[in-house]
């Protein structure tokens, strides 16, 4: 089903007709006392009236003809259209759908909690109307299906560094919802704009686990720079010593030099010095 165009004048133009002929009605019973062509005239301007609609700004009515799909009027107003149709109002307004709280398994395994906000316009109204049964729930069921498969398709944290995760790559993984619905609603004539995620978190009963599994990789990676730079530290030290004359560094010595520069840089604690003041002999 593919919407289309209903034929349409001007209502008042109806009302003009309506009120013409209920006055001629009354006229001819009145003056000629013939009664047919005045009840006549009256069910004429009651079937007439049948065909009045009046729709509103960002709203379509969908117009059916004992059961013949007749065509769609979008434009606001007051429209006289084919009598005795009967005329199914669709919102076009922008608007949002805030899924559940759904609790997944990522691809790793993992429980997670993840929501979504979906911003959505109605373009095809036929399509809404007779597509589907309520536009409206099948929105909602297939957010909520689009959502779970991305949700298994990546995990909730990459702690690698390879490849997408959801927490690392929001706006990739939106637009990949956003994407996959796009293709789901197509269907009911359903235009998707946008794809949020509201909510993402481990399920209570991992949190724990996983902040700890968090911590300790922020904790290594930080050992990692700081490695790479005391290394760098001593290298410099020793080649500027070196350099200027002021000592004269045999093997052993820069071993245990640079070993006493990785110790006081790398460690986490303030280091305390040993002072040698000389050697005591008897």
């Amino acid at each position: 089903m593919t919407e289309k165009s209903a034929w349409k004048v001007n209502g008042f133009l109806a009302l003009l007709l309506f009120f013409a002929l209920i006055g001629g009605a009354v006229y001819t019973v009145i003056n000629f006392r013939v009664i047919v062509p005045g009840a006549l005239m009256i069910f004429l301007a009651i079937i007439l009236v049948t065909g009045i609609h009046i729709v509103q700004p960002n709203q379509a009515k969908v117009l059916t003809f004992f059961g013949t799909y007749m065509g769609s009027i979008r434009e606001p107003g007051f429209w006289l259209t084919i009598p005795c149709t009967l005329g199914k109002k669709v919102s076009l307004r922008v608007r949002n759908f805030n899924s559940e709280k759904l609790k997944v398994n990522d691809v790793n395994g993992n429980p997670i909690e993840i929501a979504a906000v979906v911003v959505i316009k109605v373009v095809d109204s036929a399509k809404a109307v007779f597509d589907v049964d309520n536009y409206e729930e099948f929105v909602e069921i297939q957010s909520e299906t689009a959502l779970r498969h991305i949700a298994t398709k990546y995990p909730y944290d990459n702690f690698e560094d390879e490849g997408y995760s959801l927490r690392g790559n929001a706006e990739e993984i939106a637009a990949e919802i956003a994407a996959e619905l796009q293709a789901r609603l197509g269907l009911a004539g359903v235009e998707v704009i946008e794809a949020r995620l509201t909510h993402l978190a481990y399920a209570t009963e991992i949190a724990s686990a996983m902040l700890q599994r968090q911590q300790a990789s922020a904790i290594l990676a930080a050992r990692q720079i700081i490695v790479e730079g005391a290394v760098g530290m001593a290298q410099m030290a020793i080649e500027q010593l070196e350099k200027e004359g002021a000592l004269e560094l045999d093997e052993e010595k820069k071993v245990s030099m640079i070993n006493n520069l990785l110790v006081t840089i790398v460690s986490d604690r303030s280091s305390q010095p040993v002072i040698n003041t000389g050697t005591l002999y008897s």
